[in-house]
């Protein structure tokens, strides 16, 4: 029963200790996930608008408060070994409350995957005319994705580990053909090519521009190994991925006097702009299939008392995803995934809040740790964190100055103090939890996983 656990990539249990990982790995992994294209488009967007100097300032603020909320969430998720869905039943939301998250990062991640999907298909299609239609490369790279994260952890590592490298090679020869035919001084000293932006303004879009992944960071972190291991691959992975691929953004931009930087990677060095849009959407897709997975499986289990395998909901959602990005369906509705991504940050905030101070379900997590199993119950719904959460969520979307997201999760976490020492942060009703073990007893289950 352990064992085939372990083969669902513990989306319902704990991961035991014998399936956790060295960190340098999960670092690359992490490092991939942060170094995406995107993280050119940012540095281009801070680039075209900041000095190099405040473009670095910008990167570096952005990334110590992404890196603390890594920390802290993926601290949690170390410790005890679970996925945020699972994890956040325990941690303020109760049963019901920690479907809902499920259910918004399924729906958010699953939508990002085929999004990001259509946006590579465009990019190829443009390198490569006349091959196959945008829509057919849209279905391509997405099955493509879905058969990587299919397998599980184990592709996802076997995928940064080839990618990542790539990827850095052929950025660093990119940049290197793009900017020799530039003073490199007169970048790093020369003003902004476009309209200015302040740093505080630059540090909102860095910090903004992975927090949903921060948010999510115990599924990534419950393979480590220990807290040291947590803090050295976050600092690693986000840092370099920050720097690197940011800061190169921003040198681009100078050089090309323009924000689009896919379109000058691209243009410039030819084919291997082309394995540049590859290997950078790869490593970013894969985390956001794998993680929209892992919530819609605990919302189904919560919600209608099923408990789906993790291959073949990948597998589903998958093609679903690339289906809906191969008809362009999808992009009419990143206007509402963008809405949705506000409702993350508090999730952190209480999450963080009940595990370090308030501790209302903490000892029961803290019994059935060293045994390897879930506590026996969960809080069916906890009102409070409800409402805390909406109005937690509301606040980020509708004040936009400063750091609307850590503003979010910050009042999300003074919020949820302040109502657990008055005694507000109350379980109504009891939820029985299902063990792994009874999981994969079910003989449906043990079909699922058979085919």
């Amino acid at each position: 029963m352990a064992r085939m656990a372990h083969a669902d990539d513990f989306a319902l249990s704990r991961v035991r200790p014998d399936a956790q990982k060295p960190w340098f790995g999960i670092a690359v992994q992490r490092f991939g996930q942060v170094s995406a294209l995107s993280q050119f488009l940012l540095g281009a967007t801070l680039g075209y608008s900041m000095t190099f100097g405040e473009a670095f300032l910008a990167l570096l603020l952005g990334s110590i408060i992404l890196e603390v909320i890594m920390c802290i969430v993926g601290i949690i998720g170390q410790k005890e070994g679970l996925n945020t869905a699972l994890l956040a039943r325990w941690t303020g939301f109760g049963e019901i409350g920690a479907s809902l998250v499920g259910l918004a990062i399924g729906i958010s991640l699953i939508g990002w995957f085929g999004i990001q999907s259509a946006i590579s298909a465009e990019s190829l299609d443009a390198l490569m005319p006349g091959i196959m239609p945008a829509w057919a490369w849209s279905l391509l790279f997405g099955l493509a994705v879905t058969a990587i994260v299919a397998v599980g952890f184990k592709g996802m590592q076997w995928l940064a580990n080839i990618t990542v490298p790539l990827f850095l090679v052929l950025v660093g020869w990119s940049i290197i053909s793009e900017l020799s035919n530039h003073d490199i001084g007169e970048l790093l000293t020369g003003p902004a090519p476009g309209p200015a932006m302040s740093v505080w303004q630059g540090t909102g879009i860095v910090a903004g521009g992975l927090i949903v992944g921060a948010i999510i960071t115990a599924d990534m972190t419950r393979f480590n190994r220990s807290r040291a291991d947590v803090i050295k691959q976050t600092v690693v992975g986000v840092s370099l991925g920050e720097f690197v691929i940011g800061l190169a953004g921003v040198l681009l931009a100078h050089a090309a006097a323009s924000g689009n930087i896919v379109a000058i990677v691209t243009s410039s060095v030819g084919f291997v702009g082309l394995i540049i849009v590859i290997t950078g959407t790869l490593k970013i897709n894969d985390w956001n299939l794998y993680s929209s997975t892992l919530g819609l499986v605990n919302f189904i289990s919560t919600a209608f008392g099923k408990n789906l395998h993790r291959v073949t909901t990948t597998i589903v959602l998958g093609v679903v995803g690339s289906v809906l990005a191969a008809a362009g369906i999808l992009g009419q509705f990143a206007d509402f995934l963008i809405i949705l991504g506000v409702a993350f940050p508090p999730i952190a905030g209480i999450m963080v809040a009940e595990y370090f101070i308030v501790k209302r379900w903490r000892s029961e997590l803290d019994a059935t740790r060293e045994s390897g199993r879930l506590p026996a119950t969960a809080p069916r719904i906890v009102p409070v964190t409800i409402v805390i959460w909406a109005v937690s969520a509301v606040t980020g979307y509708v004040i936009t100055w400063g750091i609307p997201p850590v503003l979010s999760l910050i009042l999300s976490m003074v919020l949820y103090v302040i109502a657990g020492k008055l005694g507000l942060v109350r379980g109504v009703g009891t939820a029985k939890t299902a063990q792994a073990d009874e999981v994969t007893a079910d003989p449906r289950t043990a079909d699922t996983i058979a085919n």
